[in-house]
C-alpha cells in the first residue's frame, strides 16, 4: 500500500487553551501553544480557535510523488477536485467538506513495547515477581494517532472518495449506520465515516500500550473529572481492540485504544457486515446514548 498512516489533524474548538490542558493530562507533549506530538508520529495534533468543534484538516502520509499523482487522476475520475506539487496533494471529502492533505513523508518505525508476562492457566511466564504494569508510575504516552470518526450526510459519497479517491481500503462494514472500516496503513481502520444528519467529528483515537496503559490514562484523567468519562472500558468486536473513550471540554471524544487487529495481507482478510448494538462490544458496559449520539448534536441541528 503506497499510503502507510495518518500523519496529523487540526482540530477546531472555542476555548484552545482548555481543550489543550486536557490534551497535556491525555498525555500528548505540547511542544508549542496547540501543536503536540505522539511517541512515535511527530506531531499529530494541532488545536485551532473556532466557534465551534470540528476536524478542519485530516493528514494522509504517501510513500512518493508518484502516489500523489495517481490519486489526483483518481480524484479527477470522480469530479473532485485536487491540486498537488511533489509533496503534497490538497483535496476535500465533498460530502463534509473536511479537507485532506496527502503528504510524501517518512513511514514510523515504532519502538517496540515491552512484552508484558502474563500467566495464565498452563501458561506460567511469570514467577516469582510482581506484574511490571502494577509498578508503572511514569505518565501515559500515546504513541501514535490511530484513526478518527466523522458522521456525514452522505456516507455512501464520503466512502467513494476516500476508497475510491484517496485508495483507502474497506476492513468492515456496518451497513445499519452506513458505516465503513477504512484503512490507509495495515491498521484495521484510520477512518470510519458514518451516516449522520449532519457533518462533525465523533472521536479521534490514540494508541497506547497495552490495556493497562487505557486503564491508567482513564484513571489518571477521571480522578478530578468524572464528567470526562463516555464509555468504557471494552473490547469492540470491529477491529478487536480494547477502548475507553472520554470526552475533551470542546466536546470532541478521545479514544484510548490498544490491540488493533492488523492486516497485512489482503487476500487473507475478509471484510465483514456486522449489524446492531451488540457488535460494537465483546465486553464491556452498555453502550452510552452520549457516545450513540454527542449531547451537542442537537443544538447544532437546530443551529
Amino acid at each position: 500500500m503506497s499510503l502507510h498512516r495518518l500523519t496529523s489533524i487540526i482540530v477546531g474548538v472555542p476555548n484552545v487553551e482548555a481543550t489543550a490542558a486536557f490534551y497535556r493530562e491525555f498525555g500528548l507533549i505540547e511542544t508549542a501553544p496547540g501543536r503536540f506530538i505522539t511517541a512515535d508520529g511527530g506531531e499529530q495534533l494541532v488545536l485551532t480557535s473556532a466557534p465551534q468543534r470540528n476536524l478542519l484538516e485530516l493528514g494522509i502520509g504517501a510513500d512518493d510523488p508518484d502516489d500523489l499523482g495517481r490519486i489526483a487522476a483518481a480524484l479527477a475520475q470522480l469530479g473532485i477536485a485536487a491540486r498537488h506539487d511533489a509533496a503534497t496533494l490538497h483535496t476535500a471529502d465533498p460530502a463534509t467538506g473536511l479537507p485532506v492533505v496527502v503528504r510524501v513523508t517518512d513511514r514510523v518505525v515504532p519502538r517496540a513495547a515491552d512484552a508484558a508476562a502474563c500467566n495464565g492457566p498452563g501458561h506460567t511466564t511469570r514467577t516469582n515477581t510482581r506484574a511490571a504494569a502494577v509498578a508503572r508510575k511514569s505518565p501515559v504516552r500515546p504513541r501514535k494517532l490511530g484513526h478518527v470518526v466523522m458522521g456525514s450526510t452522505d456516507a455512501a459519497l464520503s466512502r467513494r472518495f476516500f476508497v475510491d479517491g484517496i485508495g483507502f481500503k474497506v476492513s468492515d462494514e456496518i451497513p445499519d449506520v452506513g458505516g465503513a472500516f477504512m484503512r490507509c496503513s495495515p491498521d484495521h481502520h484510520n477512518v470510519l465515516v458514518q451516516q449522520a444528519p449532519l457533518s462533525f467529528l465523533h472521536h479521534v483515537a490514540w494508541e497506547v500500550d497495552d490495556i493497562d496503559e487505557i486503564g491508567r490514562g482513564a484513571q489518571h484523567l477521571l480522578a478530578d473529572h468524572p464528567e470526562r468519562h463516555v464509555w468504557g472500558p471494552g473490547r469492540h468486536c470491529v477491529g478487536s481492540n480494547f477502548f475507553w473513550y472520554l470526552r475533551d471540554p470542546a466536546g470532541n471524544f478521545a479514544e484510548y485504544y490498544s490491540d488493533l487487529d492488523v492486516i497485512v495481507d489482503d487476500e487473507r482478510w475478509k471484510p465483514a457486515v456486522w449489524s446492531g448494538l451488540e457488535t460494537l462490544k465483546s465486553w464491556g458496559p452498555p453502550v452510552t446514548m452520549s457516545f450513540l449520539a454527542p449531547e451537542d448534536l442537537a443544538e447544532r441541528m437546530a443551529r
